[in-house]
């Protein structure tokens, strides 16, 4: 019998987290991310972890000497979340015994995070922490504008992109040469990333050149593909008088009072989507004034303040997010349109999913030389729930980043011997 998802209870979380760290969480996978090959010495060690325990206990300066020794920790601590930092000039750890000044942020992957939350004056099916299918488009638009700028712009071709496991997603850089930029190195790139500017009162949020930008043109191509379905059908932003004249004042000044009468005489938000596109094309600015709502509406909206601090904590793929127990899980970039947060794994299903496969396996549990090995267990236990494809996903993340690392290896060695 197939299980089906039931409601998540945030009360189960204390009994559910010793079981999801004990056979579901896949620390082989993790370690190897996180050890980026072993090269340079140290960079798995001297990596800050932080946790987040029960009761909003907040333990930062955790670190870890090979992955037993996580292991044993998060099975021992159970935290309710995880965050990663950077990786330090000597273990984290022992930085209250380095001399002052000395323990220093040295490295750390490249990253963004988005939360839905920071479009809410342009969403209208939800707000602050909700999310829904209708508005969940916004982060799609996000990772597809963002994954290729990171690509074509910068030269970055190891992404991870993960679900926060609530409202948004972040992204991990984890080229060698992005996890080496310099605090004013990532500033820069945060910058040129970032296209809507101002706080809750700035109407105008979107300030286009005559001459736009490349990369810009290129953003302009992936909302194009969404935007008439997503704002005018799904968001009905031109439904009601309220939701119309937030995009009115974006027009020019002396577009706006026509363009309010004629809104007033329309039956439909697909109507008045056409006169406003009628309108525009008449007036010398209409390019850039429908492109500046376009990118107002759907240009990703970074807190640029995470990507600029080498030293900044960001959530951890595989942690759970303790108010929805959905995991935080990696996302497949070519198939992002089928992605579905709400589709994503609560513990509490994956701990049922569990305990309903090894059930008919318990005669079959012990070997004739006694119980199997709790690693090689724990290994297969992930394979009977649901989280077996985002793990999949993260090993074919690793794969591809471990070729690209054993290319560039050849190369060099071929240069040397050429040398």
């Amino acid at each position: 019998m197939a299980l089906t998802e039931s409601r998540y209870d945030a009360s189960e979380l204390p009994d559910l987290l010793p079981v999801y760290y004990r056979r579901l969480f896949p620390y082989p996978q993790y370690f190897r991310w996180l050890s980026y090959g072993g090269v340079p010495k140290n960079y798995f060690q001297n990596r800050e972890f932080s946790f987040t325990l029960k009761d909003d206990i907040y333990v930062r300066y955790q670190s870890f000497n090979n992955q037993n020794e996580l292991e044993k920790e998060m099975q021992k601590m159970v935290p309710y979340k995880i965050d990663l930092g950077a990786v330090y000039s000597h273990k984290p750890s022992q930085h209250n015994s380095v001399k002052s000044g000395a323990f220093q942020a040295e490295s750390k992957e490249l990253v963004f995070d988005i939360d839905m939350t920071d479009y809410d004056d342009v969403r209208t099916c939800c707000s602050s922490a909700d999310i829904c299918r209708k508005c969940w488009t916004l982060m799609t638009i996000a990772i597809k504008i963002l994954d290729r700028a990171l690509d074509e712009d910068f030269g970055f071709l190891h992404c991870l992109w993960v679900y926060s496991g609530r409202r948004g997603v972040h992204c991990w850089v984890c080229d060698e040469a992005a996890r080496g930029l310099s605090q004013a190195a990532r500033s820069a790139v945060a910058e040129y990333l970032s296209v809507v500017k101002g706080g809750i009162d700035t109407i105008k949020k979107v300030q286009l050149t005559r001459s736009i930008h490349p990369s810009i043109e290129e953003a302009l191509t992936v909302i194009n593909g969404y935007f008439e379905e997503y704002a005018v059908n799904k968001q009905d932003l031109f439904g009601t008088k309220e939701n119309w004249q937030k995009i009115l004042a974006l027009v020019p000044e002396n577009l706006q009072d026509g363009l309010q009468k004629d809104f007033l005489k329309a039956r439909s938000s697909a109507e008045r989507w056409k006169m406003l596109q009628i309108e525009l094309k008449r007036s010398m600015d209409s390019k850039k004034s429908m492109e500046e709502i376009k990118l107002q509406y759907c240009y990703p909206r970074l807190d640029v303040n995470v990507s600029k601090s080498i030293n900044h904590l960001l959530k951890s793929p595989f942690s759970v997010h303790p108010k929805t127990g959905r995991i935080s899980v990696p996302i497949d970039v070519k198939n992002l349109d089928t992605f579905d947060p709400f589709s994503v794994p609560t513990i509490s299903f994956l701990c049922k999913e569990l305990d309903h496969k090894i059930e008919d396996e318990q005669v079959n549990a012990d070997t004739e030389n006694g119980a199997e090995p709790e690693v090689k267990r724990r290994t297969r236990d992930y394979k009977k729930t649901s989280l077996l494809g985002p793990i999949k996903i993260f090993e074919q993340f690793l794969d591809e980043m471990e070729q690209s690392r054993k290319g560039l290896l050849l190369e060099q060695s071929d240069r040397e011997r050429d040398f």
